[in-house]
């Protein structure tokens, strides 16, 4: 039993890497949502074998970043507009949650985290670092999610958040939108200082729905 157990250390390390490399170019808006991709040109990118990148592309279709279509093979899965609405209508109620929960269970450090991360989103500039802003912006839920006391919030929120980081991307990208941002989440980091959970609740769940409308309108731009 021991030896059926046992994972060849560096194969695995090497399609984690692989899988890494490919979510992050998605997440960073580097492959495109509908791009069609080239096993050949992806191994020979990665230096990797086509084996392991398609182990790596069946892990990303199950974290639903990658459609692997018969006959076809894969490209960068497209979000339909109900999808949005279906995803934010999630979203909103589970953030929801976490903020209420934030506000009646974290502790104090936890909340001085949140107000903290809020200040560095604050520092980054709007225009010319929307990386660095994704990045904090996904910090700043994984404060909220950790602190929250509801491990399936937490989880739930935890396997949209791929997903959700491609939509934050179009939301933050609105002219004007992330002034809004910032200020939403002021109110809800004071609301939950203030220790007022419904409050925190109520404007977790306005931020959410906000944010879907910016998606849903830039996406009306495009088509």
């Amino acid at each position: 039993m021991n030896q059926m157990l046992r994972v060849p250390r560096e194969d695995t390390s090497l399609r984690q890497r692989t899988t890494n490399a490919l979510r992050t170019a998605i997440l960073d808006g580097v492959l495109a949502a509908g791009q069609k991709l080239s096993e050949r040109e992806l191994c020979e990118s990665l230096d990797v074998s086509r084996s392991c990148l398609r182990e790596s592309l069946q892990h990303l279709q199950a974290e639903g970043l990658i459609t692997i279509i018969p006959h076809k093979g894969p490209e960068v899965t497209s979000i339909s507009e109900q999808e949005v609405r279906d995803i934010y209508e999630v979203r909103t109620s589970l953030e929801s949650l976490a903020g209420k929960g934030f506000a009646l269970h974290a502790t104090a450090a936890q909340r001085a985290a949140l107000r903290a991360k809020l200040e560095e989103l604050g520092h980054v500039d709007q225009e010319s670092d929307k990386a660095a802003l994704l990045t904090l912006k996904n910090q700043f839920y994984d404060i909220l999610v950790e602190g929250c006391g509801n491990l399936v919030a937490g989880q739930m929120l935890k396997q949209l958040n791929n997903r959700v980081t491609v939509l934050r991307r179009i939301s933050m990208s609105q002219p004007g939108r992330m002034p809004q941002t910032l200020a939403e989440l002021d109110a809800i980091v004071t609301a939950i200082e203030k220790g007022d959970a419904q409050t925190a609740a109520a404007l977790c769940g306005a931020h959410v729905q906000k944010a879907g409308e910016s998606v849903l309108r830039s996406m009306a731009k495009a088509s």
